[in-house]
């Protein structure tokens, strides 16, 4: 697990593509044979596109939207990110979960309902980027290449350029 760092200033600096490497060694010895990975949309389906390509395994990965299952769905409404797309037999695989955050665990428990509207897996389990802690769910990943505490009042979100790079972004609330 990589432990990020203090710029001069005191704000969080996190190397997501250091994050990313870490990410790829920790999903390589969680594969399986039946291993189909699913990227929660946009950040951990974006982990979930390279994570393929860069292990070198066979057919599409999926996309998992949490839109339809959120329990705060009065006050977000429908977003525009990607929409569920899982192109393969969810029925007795070993679905591998990844996201860019994992935080308070609602987004998790939102892609495991819609998940399992697509069928009963044999096993799910969640690798991420960065473990934020402050769950208010009983969710924890399996994989984390990062952990760092973070105050309420920030969002940390993954970015992507058009060469296909990663960057974090700390914003305030």
């Amino acid at each position: 697990m990589t432990t990020p760092s203090q710029a001069s200033g005191g704000s969080l600096v996190l190397d997501a593509e250091a994050l990313y490497r870490e990410l790829l060694r920790g999903v390589r010895s969680m594969l399986t044979p039946t291993t189909r990975l699913a990227g929660i949309a946009s950040g951990g389906a974006w982990l979930a596109e390279r994570l393929q390509k860069d292990l070198g395994l066979e057919g599409p990965h999926g996309v998992l939207s949490s839109v339809m299952h959120r329990d705060d769905f009065a006050q977000r409404g429908l977003s525009a990110s990607a929409q569920t797309a899982l192109p393969f037999d969810v029925n007795g695989s070993d679905v591998l979960v990844l996201d860019d955050v994992l935080y308070t665990g609602r987004t998790i428990r939102a892609v495991l309902n819609e998940l399992f509207d697509y069928g009963r897996p044999a096993s799910v389990r969640l690798a991420v980027l960065v473990d934020r802690g402050g769950r208010e769910l009983p969710v924890q990943a399996d994989f984390a290449a990062a952990r760092v505490a973070l105050p309420a009042a920030q969002s940390l979100a993954l970015a992507r350029d058009d060469s296909g790079t990663f960057q974090f972004q700390v914003k305030e609330a």
